[in-house]
């Protein structure tokens, strides 16, 4: 019973400190769980980045094959628009890598330079334009982008990655693993004009601990 205790004690507090900082107000809700990269939602700030609804990704036009990712966040009633909802968005290289620039701000050092963020509009809409990213190198995790989301007076949390139905490494038994927060992550990519392209739309709550 005491080693039960002592392993809550400590589970409370990596909760509390692993989300520490990262809300706008005193007191607002910790939702998510524990997330130790959370708080790379916030760099924006630091960057001065003011979030608009479309972002294109640093490399975009000049790494093949490009992506455009579409969708649109929706309340937790599932069909009210969500606006001002910050999206946090970050990837590999073509190599597998996270690759930083020669100067990294924040979190970059780690997340690399292929990142950004992106605010809904009164519609709850978004879009961003980048590559496909590739898996690690000598793993077999499907390659995925990395989305967090940051609403008003809750801290950042992460919700399902980005991943792609065609791709070999999404298996099934990786697909039964997904926890679908914020909605199912895989997307069916379309060839537009040269552009392989998707929509998703992120569903705020869904499947996210501590939200209700």
């Amino acid at each position: 019973m005491r080693m039960k205790k002592i392993f809550g004690i400590l589970f409370s507090v990596l909760i509390m400190t692993s989300c520490k900082g990262q809300t706008d107000k005193p007191g607002a809700k910790l939702i998510g769980g524990p997330c130790e990269d959370c708080e790379a939602a916030l760099d924006y700030k630091i960057l001065n980045i003011d979030p608009k609804p479309i972002l294109t990704i640093v490399g975009f036009s000049k790494t093949e094959p490009k992506i455009r990712i579409t969708g649109r966040v929706i309340q937790p009633d599932g069909k009210t628009p969500a606006e001002n909802i910050v999206l946090y968005i970050y990837q590999t290289n073509r190599k597998g890598i996270y690759e930083p620039s020669e100067n990294p701000v924040g979190r970059e050092n780690r997340h690399g330079k292929y990142r950004g963020w992106m605010k809904t509009d009164a519609d709850g809409k978004f879009e961003f334009l980048t590559f496909r990213p590739a898996s690690y190198p000598n793993r077999e995790e499907p390659e995925h982008i990395h989305l967090y989301i940051k609403e008003p007076n809750k801290n950042p949390y992460y919700i399902d990655s980005y991943v792609f139905d065609d791709d070999p490494l999404l298996t099934q038994r990786e697909r039964a693993s997904l926890n679908n927060r914020g909605g199912s992550g895989i997307v069916k990519l379309e060839n537009k004009n040269g552009i392989l392209t998707a929509n998703r739309d992120i569903i705020l709550g869904l499947n996210i601990p501590g939200y209700y």
